[in-house]
Formats: C-alpha cells, sequence, structure tokens
C-alpha cells in the first residue's frame, strides 16, 4: 500500500511515520508514505495557494490549480491511485469504509484548509470524500493520519499478531470485550476467575458473552442491523430468562407489596 499525503503543512507528518504501527509497517515494506508540499504545485513567487470566495463570505478558500496539479503528479508513475478528500462532509470512516481502503493498492490524502477546496477539485478530480466524525477540524492532516492508521492495522503483517485485527472493535460489529493484565488485583479489585483458570474453550464463551454485553450497553446501534449467530442468540436469550427472574422478583417483594400497602391505608 502506497500513501500519498497532499498538504501546505508536511512538517506535521513526519513524527507520525516515525511511531508505532506506522514506522513497523514502513520497515517491514508493508506500506510506502509520501508527502507532497501543494505550495511546491503553486505559481509566483509567493506560491499561494487560496483565495476570496466568489460571492463573498468569511474565510478563504483553496485554489484549484495547485491542487489540481499536485494531484496530476502524486498520478504520473501511478494513475489507477484513488484520490481521497478529507472533509466534514464526506462518508464517515468507520471499519467497513477502511476495510474497502485497504483493498486499494494505492491512496492519495488531499488536506483540505480554510473554508475548503474549489468545488471544481471535488467534482472532477476526487474519488471519495471521507469524514472522520460529524465536527470540524482546521485541516485535514489529523484526519488523514486516521485514515492511514485505521487501513494500515488491517494490512496482513502489519500488527503483532496475524489475527489481532480481527478481534479489534467493529471487526465483526460488535466491540472488543474487556481486557486485563496483571496485577492480578487493583486496589481492591480483582480479575475475573475465567480469565485465569486456564479454561480456553470457557475464556472463549466469556470474551463473546462481554462482547454483546458491551455491544448493548453501549452501541445498541450496532446489533440493531447485525445477522446475530446462533451462539450470540442463545446467550441473549439467557439474559432474557435472567431479566425476566430479576423483574418477577422484585414484583413479588415491592411492587405487589407496596400495593398492599397503599390498599391498608
Amino acid at each position: 500500500m502506497r500513501f500519498t499525503v497532499l498538504t501546505i503543512f508536511p512538517d506535521l507528518f513526519q513524527a507520525f511515520w516515525e511511531h508505532g504501527i506506522i514506522r513497523r509497517a514502513i520497515l517491514n515494506n508493508r506500506i510506502v508514505a509520501e508527502v507532497l508540499n501543494i505550495r511546491d504545485f503553486a505559481e509566483g513567487r509567493h506560491r499561494v495557494t487560496d483565495d476570496t470566495p466568489y460571492g463573498g463570505g468569511p474565510g478563504m478558500v483553496m485554489k484549484p490549480e495547485p491542487l489540481a496539479a499536485a494531484i496530476r503528479g502524486a498520478k504520473t508513475d501511478r494513475p489507477e491511485a484513488k484520490t481521497i478528500l478529507l472533509t466534514p462532509q464526506g462518508r464517515v470512516l468507520d471499519q467497513g469504509l477502511a476495510r474497502d481502503l485497504a483493498g486499494f493498492s494505492d491512496l492519495i490524502l488531499v488536506c483540505g484548509r480554510y473554508e475548503g477546496v474549489d468545488e471544481r477539485i471535488c467534482d472532477n478530480f476526487i474519488d471519495f470524500e471521507i469524514s472522520i466524525g460529524d465536527y470540524v477540524l482546521t485541516g485535514g492532516e489529523l484526519a488523514a493520519m486516521v485514515v492511514m492508521e485505521a487501513v494500515t492495522r488491517l494490512i496482513p503483517g502489519t500488527l503483532g499478531g496475524e489475527d489481532s485485527a480481527e478481534k479489534d472493535s467493529f471487526s465483526n460489529d460488535l466491540l472488543e470485550h474487556a481486557h486485563y493484565t496483571k496485577p492480578r488485583e487493583f486496589e481492591g479489585e480483582g480479575v475475573p476467575e475465567v480469565l485465569v483458570s486456564g479454561h480456553h474453550e470457557a475464556i472463549e464463551k466469556w470474551r463473546q458473552e462481554m462482547s454483546l454485553i458491551r455491544t448493548f450497553l453501549k452501541r445498541r446501534d450496532l446489533l440493531e442491523d447485525r445477522t446475530l449467530s446462533k451462539k450470540e442468540v442463545d446467550i441473549l436469550k439467557k439474559w432474557c430468562l435472567d431479566i425476566e427472574k430479576i423483574i418477577r422478583g422484585q414484583s413479588i417483594r415491592g411492587t405487589d407489596a407496596l400495593s398492599g400497602d397503599e390498599q391498608g391505608r
């Protein structure tokens, strides 16, 4: 996978590429990462990349000529590369989209600034518009880093374990189960006994159930459109029975007793 970033602040990316899985992926030739300064493609002594918007209004807009030249420059030896504009107006990045992007061999990431880029760039030079959330950043540089890390994690050989990415949150539309490490007891709270039992089948069952519980409590929307496995359905049915049992117990001890008291008055 080759990432080419187009930005007016190229120095922002050097530290990002020198740490963590990105650094390891580069050293192991899993990815190639490069940055092009959009100003290098601007004309004139001052290398201007922005101008005032037609029709008036606040802020500045990135000019089309330097951006078009930068994109064409990035595509010189790889015309099939897909060009992505990082913008709050794009499709929100999720694990499914990251997985789709990991299927390409070349991605060009265009980092917008100011009020945005000239619409003619969006219409004629951009394959995908991607957002990392419903909020506004000063520029697309941080968003580009997020996209690169999310995609790189899905490239075989970039993580410590071959199945690490498959067990991440959202990889199967569920949140990941809880994790514990040493010490076995921390500030009076211990580790679930099943995790130190050495019983691998029981541990896997516990992790699957915890994954479902977390998803139900924190991101119930993920379950609404998901096709559940038989094991998952069985777990949910068990919860229903347990909840009904608790409700019946509360009804006997609480609601009925309260009703009787009120009637006695």
